[in-house]
């Protein structure tokens, strides 16, 4: 067969091409709240990006988001944490951060969860006992207790004004303005995108409010869905 033809057929069937994962992005919003999570395979790494999209300013502890829930349909995922680093153009209010924009002594990741949205979560918050000292990415515990707990770097929107508002969201604890990279490791080859689901959003530090139902739209699959997310109440 003629090279030129025998190249255009493998074109044509996508034979020997690698296959380019697909993004998953999921976009909430309910009022001033809004958020976004964006999950990506790189290699052997998922990479979850974790935005306060609201327009708004942030004014109390229950407009800072705090943790993302979600679940996979397929076998369990054994992820492990690596890294938390701040997102592009991205700052902390009245804190620090580690050399390169490290924040994971922060933030702490966690599988087969219970009692909360979903069986993995990322968090800013202890959320009550769902996660603790050795659930933490690598890091310097920056601010507080050496554990998730309060709302310290929990993150809010771009356009907060962080002159305006309640004492523990103008200089009490420390913030992120407006998004965070994570890193989480040792993810199977057989790993999809589009079979994450229960994708949720938290907001302050307590996880005994009720959920709330929210329309989520979920970018990259051609499906929309409802999820929920929590609104919590601050706890100093």
């Amino acid at each position: 067969m003629n090279r030129i033809l025998l190249l255009l057929l493998v074109l044509s069937l996508g034979l020997g091409i690698p296959q380019v994962a697909t993004p998953l992005t999921v976009d909430f919003s309910s009022g001033t709240l809004a958020a976004q999570a964006v999950f990506e395979a790189s290699a052997t790494n998922l990479i979850v990006t974790l935005t306060n999209t609201s327009a708004y300013d942030v004014l109390a502890p229950t407009d800072v988001l705090t943790a993302v829930f979600f679940d996979y349909d397929g076998s369990p995922l054994r992820l492990t944490a690596v890294s938390a680093v701040l997102a592009g153009g991205s700052i902390v209010l009245f804190g620090t951060t580690d050399p390169g924009n490290e924040v994971g002594g922060e933030w702490a990741y966690k599988s087969s969860l219970s009692g909360a949205p979903a069986s993995y979560g990322i968090s800013s918050s202890g959320l009550g006992d769902l996660f603790g000292p050795k659930d933490t990415f690598p890091g310097t515990n920056l601010q507080g207790p050496e554990s998730p707990g309060g709302l310290e770097y929990g993150i809010t929107s771009a356009p907060d004004d962080p002159a305006t508002g309640n004492t523990p969201v103008t200089g009490l604890f420390a913030l992120i303005q407006n998004s965070v990279v994570f890193t989480l490791g040792d993810l199977p080859e057989n790993f999809d995108e589009s079979r994450i689901t229960n994708v949720s959003f938290a907001y302050g530090t307590d996880l005994t409010a009720v959920p709330e139902p929210a329309t989520m739209f979920l970018l990259g699959t051609g499906l929309i869905g409802i999820g929920i997310f929590v609104r919590r109440k601050f706890r100093r």
